[in-house]
C-alpha cells in the first residue's frame, strides 16, 4: 500500500516535469515559426514594393521582438513552475 502511494507520487512528479519541459519546447518552437513567417512575409512584401522596404523592415523587427519577448516570458514561467 505504501509502495503504491510512493510510486504514484514519483510518477506524478516526473510527468509534471515532462509536461513543463514540453511546454517550454512548444513556446520556443512557436516563436521560431512565427518569426520565420514574419520574415518570409516581409521579404515577399519588400520584393513586391521595394520603396516601402524601410517601413516594412522596421515593423518586422518590432513584431519579431514582441514575439521573442512573449516566448521568453513563457519559458521563464515554465522554469519557475519547474523549480518551485
Amino acid at each position: 500500500m505504501l509502495l503504491t502511494i510512493l510510486l504514484q507520487s514519483v510518477a506524478a512528479d516526473v510527468l509534471g516535469k515532462a509536461g513543463i519541459a514540453l511546454a517550454a519546447a512548444l513556446a520556443a518552437l512557436a516563436a521560431g515559426y512565427g518569426i520565420g513567417k514574419i520574415g518570409s512575409a516581409a521579404t515577399e512584401s519588400i520584393a513586391r514594393q521595394p520603396e516601402a522596404g524601410g517601413s516594412i523592415r522596421s515593423s518586422m523587427i518590432i513584431v519579431a521582438a514582441m514575439i521573442e519577448g512573449a516566448a521568453l516570458f513563457a519559458i521563464i514561467v515554465c522554469l519557475l513552475a519547474l523549480f518551485s
